[in-house]
């Protein structure tokens, strides 16, 4: 599996944006950094317009056939904008300095409702519903400087048109 863009890629935007890879970081751990960076870009896939362009068997969402950007700006279909490559070296950083933190495993019976460590004490929401579903949303960890960069990509939201 692969993920978007390059090693040498993610180092300069790290770099640019002043982060700090952890020294004697290897190449394959950089790599398994982007390949989840990438799964949790793909993850926003419902959003976007047009489809795989190589159907269902695609390895990744992008390449795509008949995206476009928000403002109907037609995206190549063999184009992978860099605005999600640059999404992607976001979550590979998060990734590789806190392994899993953006796929959190959840299980709903085993929430924490209440914790006490020495004179601290926190207590968390509750969930309100048993849909696995629901807790899997409200644990999926929202990345706003993601969410941001990925947004002119995202299909518009359009109102429903009643008809009678």
């Amino acid at each position: 599996m692969a993920g978007y863009g390059t090693n040498a890629g993610f180092i300069a935007y790290a770099e640019a944006a002043g982060y700090v890879i952890p020294d004697g970081t290897t190449d394959e751990q950089k790599a398994a950094a982007r390949q989840r960076g990438s799964l949790v870009i793909d993850r926003y896939e419902p959003k976007f317009s047009g489809r795989r362009k190589a159907g269902y068997a695609q390895e990744r969402v992008w390449p795509r056939t008949g995206a476009t950007t928000r403002w109907g700006e037609a995206i190549g279909e063999n184009d992978v904008p860099v605005v999600v490559v640059n999404a992607c070296y976001e979550a590979a950083f998060l990734e590789l300095t806190n392994p899993g933190s953006l796929s959190p495993v959840v299980v709903g019976a085993e929430v924490v409702k209440r914790e006490k460590v020495g004179p601290l004490e926190t207590e968390y929401a509750a969930l309100t519903s048993a849909s696995p579903t629901d807790a899997a949303a409200m644990a999926t960890p929202v990345v706003t400087i993601i969410d941001g960069m990925l947004w002119p990509f995202f299909t518009p939201a359009m109102p429903g048109i009643l008809v009678v």
